[in-house]
């Protein structure tokens, strides 16, 4: 077998890799000096409407499957995220047509 490394299997997986006592990289900082990312700081500005509505809340309020909230979050953010809202309605295109084909796929 040709896809052993070190003499390990290429399914061989270190368990113990992202434990404190596993050595660190000098690359990557010590976990203790990481500051946590705060909740409100996870979501960008352009998902965020006037009054601080989510886009992601919004749609799971409609209960929207996945490829309807994809839309929507797409929709939302098009005004807000780049230049131009091409990109962005297109990808919406894209995600509703998807959603039509599941439901044409069941007919």
């Amino acid at each position: 077998m040709g896809n052993k490394i070190k003499g390990k299997s290429k399914y061989y997986y270190e368990y113990d890799r992202n434990l404190d006592n596993a050595k660190q990289s000098k690359d990557y900082p010590k976990w203790e000096n990481v500051t946590p990312t705060k909740k409100e700081d996870r979501v960008p500005e352009y998902y965020k409407g006037k009054n601080g509505y989510e886009a992601r809340k919004v749609c799971d309020n409609f209960d929207l499957p996945y490829h309807l909230a994809t839309a929507v979050t797409y929709i939302l953010r098009s005004y807000h995220k780049h230049d131009t809202p091409i990109e962005c309605l297109t990808k919406a295109k894209a995600h509703l047509e998807f959603e039509i084909e599941k439901y044409e796929e069941l007919a």
